[in-house]
């Protein structure tokens, strides 16, 4: 899917990121950017695919059974952005809810060369998860988020 985005596209764009980062892969998430991307994730600043490759493995490494849905919010000519929500657990057992907003934009192959996410954890019991792996056929293009 390549640059300029319909509703449609935006839409696929955002479900196959999706998909790609349920994978937990990072090489195989880091081919959806460009070679010279660059990330601002919360805090940490990521420049080019083998430090996407570090940030992930990083992340999953820390993040444990992580599961993620993403959700687009609004979408231009070259830029995309999303609104998700993931759950995971860490070492000790206790289990988050990350909420967050990320702004893409792509270059003309429609590759991501620059994400933007802001992301906040909220301690959740586990009683109190909702998201359970990738998404189910079922759910997909729907808008299934809460906020809460």
């Amino acid at each position: 899917m390549k640059p300029p985005f319909t509703l449609e596209s935006a839409r696929a764009k955002v479900q196959a990121a999706e998909d790609a980062w349920n994978t937990r892969d990072p090489e195989r998430v880091s081919l959806a950017y460009a070679p010279d991307t660059v990330w601002r994730n919360r805090s940490e600043f990521v420049t080019g695919r083998a430090e996407v490759v570090e940030f992930l493995t990083r992340k999953w490494e820390r993040e444990l059974d992580y599961a993620l849905r993403k959700e687009l919010w609004a979408y231009g000519e070259d830029r995309i952005a999303v609104r998700f929500q993931y759950e995971w657990h860490d070492a000790q057992g206790r289990w988050w809810r990350s909420y967050g907003n990320e702004q893409w934009e792509f270059d003309a192959s429609g590759l991501m060369r620059r994400r933007e996410a802001s992301i906040n954890d909220v301690p959740i019991g586990e009683g109190d998860r909702r998201i359970f792996g990738p998404r189910p056929e079922t759910e997909r293009g729907l808008d299934v988020l809460p906020v809460g």
